[in-house]
Parts: C-alpha cells; sequence; structure tokens
C-alpha cells in the first residue's frame, strides 16, 4: 500500500498517459497485484479503456502475469501454479489477454520447475537473469547465453522452452554516465516514500536530454548496446530500459528516451546501431525468425546463486522460518478448504451458505498466499513491517477459510434445525472443553485423494479421556503430559479417513469404558558431554514395527537406527551447532536476510543433554533437551522425536516408516545461524540431493571452490532432501524451507533458524537486518530403508506431511441429542492412485468463455462486466509423482476415468482439457518449436490428446488440467 502511494500508482498511471502520446512507444508490465490495486482503486474508465486498446496494438505487454514474480528457490510449485493462475484469470477475464512471455529476472536463482510450468501454462520464450556470477560470465564469453531448457527429464521435449539468461548488466539500464555523476538513463531519479514530492523533483534526476549533451549520451548507449552484443549470437540487443521502482514520472522519461532513440536511428550508419521500442514478444518474435539452432539445456537448475565471491544466496533459504511455516500452512488450509467448498456445492445444492461470501472468503487467502510467494516474501528478505503484513493477510485469510469450513459442517449437519447443537467451533489450533458437562467433538478433514491412517493432536484438560467415532465405537487413541505447557495434555487420536471425507470424532471424560492409553514418562539424567566415557556405552532401545532406535544414556542421544526389515543397522547421531557469523562490514563479508557467510566451521552447542520417554501403546515420543552446560537452567534447543505403532486392523505402512521430529529453536544469540547435522555411517560420497519445489529431485555434489565453500555448497530443502549409499538411503521430508548441506561424508545438516544484526547501510536503510529473536517448531519427517522402500513412500509421505488433516473443534451440551445427524447417502470417497495426486479441485469462479473467439468478442462489445462469479465451472488438475525410470511400477503411465473418480461430486457432463492456469484449449495451444541440434525440424507442436469419454491417461511428471461440468441437480 506505502509502494501504491509512493510510486506505484504513478507508474500505471503517466505510462498510459504517454503510451497514448507517442504510436513508437511501448511498455512491459509484470506482477498483477499491484496493476489490480491500480485498475480497482484509480483507474479512471478513460484510462481503463486506453489499457484495452494499448494491449491489442501490442504496445502494453503483460509478461508472466502472476499476481507476483515468484521466488524460485523456496516455493511450492502448487503455490507458484497458484499465484499464475491467480493473474492469469484476472487477466483473460478482464482483457483476453494470454501472457506468453516471462521475465523472471529476480529470483535469487534459478530452478528447473520454472521453465516447465510455462511450458505448461503455453509459454513460448523464458528469462531468466540471476545466475552464478562465474558461470554467467562464461557463458556470456562463449554466446552461450540463449538455449533450450528441457528442465523436466520425464517431459523432456514435449515441454521444453527457449531460455534467455540476461547478461551482467541484468535487468537494467546502465546507472553510470562517463559525463555526469547522475543515475544514468533514469530521468525520473528516485522514488520517495512516503509520499511523492509536491514540486515533482525527486532525487538525483539524470540530466536531461540536451542538443548539449545528446551526442555524449547516444555515444554511450551505443557502447553498451554493442559491448552487450558480442554477448549473443544474434544482432538484436535486448536492452532493458527501467529497474526497480522506475517509469512513475513516465513523461519525463519517454521525454528524453524519445531524443535519444531519434538521434541514433538519424545517425545509425554512424553508430552502426539502430534502436526501436519493443515489448519481450518483439525480441524474441524477432530472435526466433532468425531460425537459428540452439543448444540444449538439461534438467538442471541455477541453484545456489553467488553474486561475488564471498556472496552466496544461500541464506535466505533459511530467513524468516515463521514465516516460511505459515506460509505453507495456509497454503495447505487453502488446497482443503478449496476441495471441501466444490464439494458442498455439488453434493447440497439446497444448501444454506451464501455461495458468493463463501467465494470470497477463499479468495482472501488464494491471495495472500499468491502474493507471499515473491521473491522478497517467503524468502523471508523483506523489512520486519512488510512481514507483518504478509503474516496479517494469510492470517486473516486462514480464519476466513477455517469460518467458511466450520459453517459448512453447521449446514450439512442441519445444526440450525435441532436448535444450537453447537454451542461453540474453535477455530483455532486446538480446542480446550471447560466444564464437564460438555463434550467435545472434532471434525477431522483428509484433503488428499487416498485414504489416509495418521494421527491428529488435540489439547485436553484432563488425562482421562474417551474418543468414539459417530456409530460409538472406541477410536485408538494416547494421552500425554504436553511438551508446551505443564497444565494440559496432548491427545494423539489414531483417524483411517477416505479420500477428500470427514470423520467426527466425540471426546468424553473418562466414562468407565474404554479410555485413551496414557503415555508414561522415564526421565533420564543429564549428562556431561564433555566427561562422557566414549569407551562404555549404555544403549537402550525405543521399537516399533518398522525400525529400532538405540539411545545412549552416557550422553543421551541418538546411536544408531536399525530398520527392521532388512535388518540393518545405520551408526545415527545428531547434534546441534551454530555457525558464528561476522556483522561488521569492516572485518569481512556478512550474513544477512539474503546471504549466508560463515567465518569457520560450525560449533557445537551443548555440553550437556536431558533426556525424557514417554511411551504408551501408539506412540513413544523421545524428549532431548539441549544445554549449554550441566547447570544452565534453560535450554535453546530441543528435539521430540516419535515413533507410531499402529494396532492391527489399520494400514499403519507409512505411520510406521514416519521417525518424525518436532525441533523447538531458539531465541538465538545475534549473529549466529542454527543447524541440525545428522552424522551417519553411509558412504555416501558426500552427494546431496534435494527437490526443486516439491516436484523433482537434483543431484548435488560436494564442490570445492576457493572461496566460501560452506555457503555455496548450501541447497534449498523445499519438501525433500536425502542422502544413500549403494544400498540405503535417508530422506529428510520437511513442512517448510530450510538450506540443507552435506559437509562430509554421510553428513546433511540442515539450517533451522537464524538471527542476524549487520552494519551494511543497504541493509541499515531497509530494516534487513534479521534480528530474528523468535523461537521456531519446524517439523521433519525422517525414512530410511533400502532405496526401493524409501522410494515406495517418500512422495506419498511428503504430501501427507504437506496436507495433513484438517482438525476442526466443537462442543454438544448435556442436555441436546447426543448424535450427530447421519448422512442418509454415505458420502463417496475422491481416490486416485498413489503415484497421481489430485493437486487441485476448486470453482475458481471467473466468467470467462473458454471459447477464446467468443471471450474476445464479448469483452470487446463490452458485455464482460461485473457479474455473478460463475461457479458451475471445477477446475482439476491431476499430477504424476514419479519420473520416467523411478520406479518399475510407481513410474507407469496411469489411465484415469475423470467421471467415475469425481461421481461422488455428481454427473459429470462435461470435460475440457486446459493449459496449466486455464486460458487456452489445450487443442488450441501451438507454442513455438525452437530448432534444435536433437530436433533440426522446427514445427509446432500440439499438447497431449485427450479421449472423448472421459478417460485421461497420465504419463510420468504430467501435470493435466481440466475444466469439469457436472450436472446441475
Amino acid at each position: 500500500q506505502e509502494s501504491m502511494h509512493a510510486y506505484a500508482a504513478n507508474v500505471y498511471t503517466t505510462v498510459i498517459e504517454e503510451l497514448m502520446k507517442g504510436k513508437q512507444r511501448k511498455f512491459i508490465a509484470v506482477e498483477q497485484e499491484f496493476f489490480r490495486l491500480w485498475w480497482d482503486m484509480v483507474a479512471t474508465d478513460t484510462q481503463k479503456q486506453q489499457v484495452h486498446q494499448l494491449l491489442q496494438e501490442g504496445r502494453l505487454e503483460f509478461v508472466i502475469g502472476g499476481q507476483v514474480m515468484h521466488d524460485e528457490a523456496v516455493t511450492l510449485i502448487d503455490d507458484q501454479i497458484l499465484q499464475l493462475t491467480e493473474g492469469h484469470g484476472f487477466l483473460y477475464e478482464t482483457f483476453g489477454f494470454r501472457p506468453q512471455f516471462s521475465w523472471h529476472v529476480d529470483p535469487f536463482g534459478a530452478s528447473a520447475t520454472t521453465p516447465t510450468l510455462f511450458a505448461l501454462a503455453g509459454f513460448n520464450a523464458h528469462l531468466i537473469s540471476r545466475i552464478d556470477y562465474d558461470l554467467k560470465a562464461d557463458m556470456q564469453k562463449n554466446k552461450k547465453l540463449q538455449f533450450v531448457w528441457q528442465g523436466s527429464p520425464s517431459l523432456s521435449e514435449r515441454q521444453e522452452i527457449f531460455t534467455h539468461v540476461m547478461d551482467q548488466y541484468s535487468y537494467c539500464t546502465p546507472s553510470q554516465l562517463p559525463f555526469s555523476n547522475r543515475s544514468g538513463f533514469f530521468w525520473n531519479g528516485f522514488a520517495t516514500f512516503p509520499d511523492p514530492p509536491k514540486d515533482g523533483v525527486y532525487p538525483n534526476m539524470s540530466l536531461p536530454v540536451t542538443d548539449a549533451n545528446l551526442h555524449l549520451y547516444a555515444q554511450t548507449m551505443v557502447a553498451n548496446i554493442k559491448e552487450r552484443a558480442a554477448w549473443f549470437q544474434t544482432g538484436e540487443v535486448l536492452w532493458p530500459w527501467g529497474c526497480d521502482k522506475q517509469f512513475f514520472n513516465a513523461s519525463v522519461q519517454y521525454s528524453n528516451m524519445d531524443l535519444l532513440v531519434d538521434y541514433i536511428n538519424k545517425h545509425s550508419a554512424e553508430f552502426g546501431v539502430t534502436v526501436q521500442y519493443a515489448t519481450v514478444s518483439d525480441y524474441f518474435q524477432a530472435v526466433y525468425s532468425r531460425n537459428l539452432t540452439w543448444e540444449i539445456r538439461d534438467a538442471r537448475d541455477f541453484l545456489p546463486y553467488s553474486t561475488e565471491p564471498f556472496q552466496a544466496w544461500t541464506g535466505f533459504y533459511t530467513s524468516r522460518s515463521t514465516l516460511k511455516g505459515i506460509a505453507r500452512r495456509a497454503s495447505s488450509l487453502l488446497y482443503a478448504g478449496e476441495s471441501f467448498f466444490t464439494q458442498y456445492v455439488w453434493k447440497h445444492p439446497e444448501g444454506s451458505i451464501c455461495k458468493c461470501k463463501a467465494l470470497k472468503q477463499l479468495q482472501s487467502l488464494r491471495w495472500a498466499v499468491s502474493e507471499v510467494q515473491h521473491h522478497d516474501g517467503v524468502t523471508g528478505t523483506e523489512s520486519p513491517k512488510v512481514k507483518d503484513m504478509y503474516m496479517n493477510n494469510l492470517m486473516y485469510g486462514m480464519f476466513n477459510v477455517k469460518k467458511l469450513m466450520a459453517s459448512i459442517i453447521f449446514d450439512i449437519n442441519n445444526a440450525k434445525k435441532n436448535g444450537e447443537v453447537y454451542s461453540s467451533v474453535y477455530t483455532k489450533g486446538s480446542g480446550k472443553p471447560g466444564a464437564t458437562d460438555v463434550d467435545q467433538y472434532v471434525v477431522v478433514y483428509n484433503p488428499l485423494a487416498w485414504n489416509i491412517t495418521t494421527f491428529v493432536t488435540v489439547s485436553v484438560s484432563n488425562e482421562a479421556m474417551s474418543v468414539y467415532d459417530e456409530l460409538g465405537h472406541s477410536v485408538p487413541a494416547q494421552v500425554q503430559s504436553s511438551v508446551e505447557s505443564q497444565s494440559t495434555y496432548d491427545l494423539y487420536i489414531l483417524v483411517a479417513i477416505s479420500g477428500l471425507s470427514y470423520k467426527k470424532y466425540s471426546i468424553k471424560p473418562l466414562d468407565g469404558k474404554q479410555s485413551a492409553f496414557i503415555g508414561k514418562s522415564v526421565k533420564y539424567k543429564r549428562r556431561d558431554l564433555t566427561r562422557a566415557d566414549q569407551q562404555s556405552r549404555q544403549l537402550f532401545p525405543v521399537v516399533n514395527n518398522c525400525y529400532q532406535i538405540v539411545f545412549d544414556q552416557n550422553t543421551n542421544l541418538m546411536h544408531s537406527i536399525t530398520e527392521r526389515e532388512t535388518n540393518q543397522t545405520v551408526q545415527f547421531t545428531q547434534e546441534f551447532l551454530e555457525y558464528h557469523v561476522n556483522g561488521d562490514t569492516k572485518k569481512g563479508p556478512i550474513s544477512d536476510n539474503y546471504l549466508f557467510a560463515p567465518n569457520a566451521s560450525a560449533v557445537l552447542v551443548s555440553k550437556a543433554v536431558g533426556l525424557e520417554v514417554m511411551s504408551g501403546n501408539l506412540m513413544t515420543e523421545i524428549r532431548q533437551y539441549f544445554y549449554s552446560n550441566v547447570t544452565s537452567q534453560d535450554y535453546i534447543y530441543a528435539v521430540y522425536t516419535r515413533l507410531y505403532s499402529v494396532p492391527e486392523g489399520y494400514d499403519g505402512k507409512l505411520l510406521c516408516h514416519r521417525i518424525e521430529q518436532e525441533y523447538s529453536v531458539g531465541p538465538l544469540e545475534l549473529n549466529r545461524e542454527a543447524v541440525l547435522r545428522t552424522s551417519t555411517n553411509l558412504n555416501t560420497r558426500q552427494v546431496l540431493y534435494t527437490d526443486n519445489n516439491g516436484y523433482q529431485m537434483q543431484k548435488r555434489p560436494f564442490k570445492a571452490y576457493v572461496n566460501n565453500t560452506v555457503a555455496r555448497n548450501y541447497y534449498p530443502m523445499v519438501q525433500t532432501a536425502y542422502i544413500e549409499d549403494d544400498t540405503t538411503r535417508l530422506m529428510l521430508l520437511a513442512e517448510r524451507a530450510h538450506g540443507v548441506s552435506s559437509q562430509g561424508n554421510g553428513q546433511v545438516e540442515v539450517m533451522l533458524h537464524r538471527r542476524l544484526w549487520n552494519n551494511l547501510q543497504w541493509d541499515l536503510n531497509n530494516n534487513l537486518t534479521l534480528n530474528d529473536s523468535s523461537v521456531v517448531r519446524p517439523v521433519i519427517w525422517l525414512i530410511l530403508g533400502a532405496k526401493g522402500v524409501t522410494n515406495n513412500l517418500y512422495r506419498t509421505s511428503g504430501l501427507a506431511l504437506e496436507h495433513r488433516p484438517v482438525v476442526m473443534f466443537g462442543a454438544l451440551s448435556e442436555d441436546k441429542p447426543r448424535q450427530l445427524q447421519q448422512n442418509s447417502v454415505p458420502d463417496l470417497p475422491v481416490t486416485v492412485p498413489p503415484n497421481l495426486h489430485l493437486q487441485t479441485l476448486s470453482i475458481p469462479g471467473w466468467r470467462y468463455s473458454s471459447n477464446h473467439a467468443e471471450q474476445v468478442r464479448s469483452i470487446h462489445v463490452g458485455k464482460q462486466k461485473q457479474g455473478d462469479a460463475d461457479f458451475s465451472r471445477v477446475l482439476l488438475r491431476i499430477r504424476h509423482l514419479y519420473e520416467v525410470g523411478e520406479d518399475p511400477v510407481l513410474s507407469q503411465p496411469v489411465m484415469v476415468d475423470l467421471k467415475s473418480m469425481l461421481k461422488g461430486l455428481g454427473a459429470v457432463m462435461a470435460v475440457e482439457e486446459r493449459s496449466l492456469t486455464g486460458t487456452w484449449d489445450v487443442n488450441t495451444l501451438e507454442r513455438w518449436k525452437w530448432k534444435t541440434v536433437q530436433y533440426p525440424g522446427k514445427t509446432f507442436f500440439n499438447s497431449t490428446e485427450t479421449s472423448e469419454d472421459f478417460i485421461v491417461t497420465v504419463l510420468p511428471k504430467e501435470i493435466r488440467t481440466f475444466f469439469v461440468y457436472f450436472q446441475v441437480q
């Protein structure tokens, strides 16, 4: 909002005005969040008409077209797709416009998922900028900044995309002039906060172009163009004119640009250069028409990213861990809320909830989750007050969606007709019944399209509890003293719920019948690690059906894990360490929100460890507390490790193989970066594997550098990382992004938290010092086993962690009917096979026609005015989770009968296959085919076939997008 006021609204207002003044002028715009704020709150009818005209003339062009320019390192694929879809839906509905080029110039490193997503969205070319400085210099020298990128090994040439890497000047016009000390080619100067200057005079406005300096300006510009031309294979040079916070005073900008462009063109014989205003589309069209043959780049990404020998941008993989965690919780709640609402609309057409209001509640969270994907959002590279804005928007959206889900449950169960059965619904993370005459119940929704068996945790005030399902049968549960508070207990309830379905459980004070198991506590003596006798070990095991975890009472640390199926034992120790980093620019490289610059190896944090074991029939929880010395009162670090035992009659495969760890870290001392290092005796040759955005894996061999080797071997883990030897693999699954590295053979370390201060002037000016004094509570699931076994489990487990069941709470008073109404018709679950993921099931609400000619026509005649949202169109996405050849069974193509899969929602009448963000009919989408060494014939290529009878074959790693229409009841 401050940026809108200080400059962003003025960009659109003045640029539109200036474009109307000169037919030769052009402009590109990226982020829809700013544009939509301007469109909805600032733009006049005349300006809106002008935008329509300029888009039709191709002089205003939206590139990327998402809500934001998303970060590529720490975002999840689902959220990248969401924010793109959000922006594209608005652009198509409002203008009939579909972006076909990217402009990903600012994310800190480039993922290989992005080119695949942009190809699936119908883009013809992709443009990036921030890659390693030494790699860029090499590519520049060899004219290799342009290539055809096959981002996915499985989709390869079907979803390849031409990619342009910007040269060393990146996305800004050069800011130095040899004849002036002002800001280069930026005549509008620098934006001022909080208010624009009253007199229109901004700081550092460049010298206006006059007869006296026109030739000097032209010489400087031409010299820069020629320098860049030497780095590319064609005679066209993309010369970006602009930078961060520019064009807020477009009249002074364009009038000076015009003079310069005209002068160079008049003297083109002398300069050897002609110049024209262009959009990204104009540039790529010119390169494409040259018909050159391009090299292919495989599925490697461009991570991590360094700008100088001591500037590795690997700190932001962990910065503001709390924001990263909330952003993911919000994303997964949105995912659950979307499918819950979609089912409600189609299964309960007589329902009393106002659909328009419900859609607004969902939209508030769509907007918040989209916005935080920005490359200065979830990255943690914003100032505290901007972080607070992201947090507030996420919390507000989550509150709305929880409220919506609760009201749907009310409505389905006719609460109104029974008198007020539901005295309260707790939308907090927990429900704590106070009075004893109130029975608490929980409603648990499984948002995944698989049958899930897992535990949900409820906070209760008493140890003596019983849990029953809707039919009055007792449900396995375990209650034990809470980690977090002395006065409450954690009740773990074993739930088995089919796909996209919910169950109700009532929790009652003990009534003499079946009670929950009670976890018993054994506390061990705190151990002084400095005096621990290395020779004599006192080992004790913790066991379930899949693992035996052995602890050493001498140290209270983990000692080994045995995988029981193969009886293989892996030495296994975990320790917390801290990197001490410098914050004084006079003393050397600094760590900040972006950068990680350790001065030395990490240092062990604790000299003493306390241990408590809670054991019960369903779960054992090992609580380890790490103290700086034997006499310390407080701990900064703790690990809670949970091992589950599943009773007969339940499918416990995923639960049994999961070693769940929750960490408590903080508050840290200043200029400390906290890591958990896991050391094993696996001979991993120091190779690490990490994911790109939860979509695909990358191999990360350890690389030695002259400088900054530790930091340059850090990679982002968005959802998954693993190490392995020839037979055995150790997987880590995360519910938020972290930096991760393998600094030694058999080792993997995860950065969990950072607290920093520095005196770099730029960081101080922007309040980017990351003095984060919070305590963070991340969760990581470990899976250890033979490669085949882990392969079978990790994709489903990663999604099970991402999309844990949504738990809602309510209470029933004594004098009201005990039984919640049973649905007369049993609900049919929605399920897909384990190698597929139902990635989206939602009602977007867009009113655009799926016939392009019709959509353009209705906009042209002005019919596309505000109307009610369209609830008849359901957006469905299905993703294949496996790569070609990754697994003998799970990597096979899968046939899906959409009609049968969705029959629980109603009778499917029609299905249209669409591009990733929904704006193209795949049968009319023809992307440019760039000539490559591998495929010299240059032809348009078409997308996958859809069959007539609602049966779709999904190939490895495909993401297929559909509009589904049901028979209206």
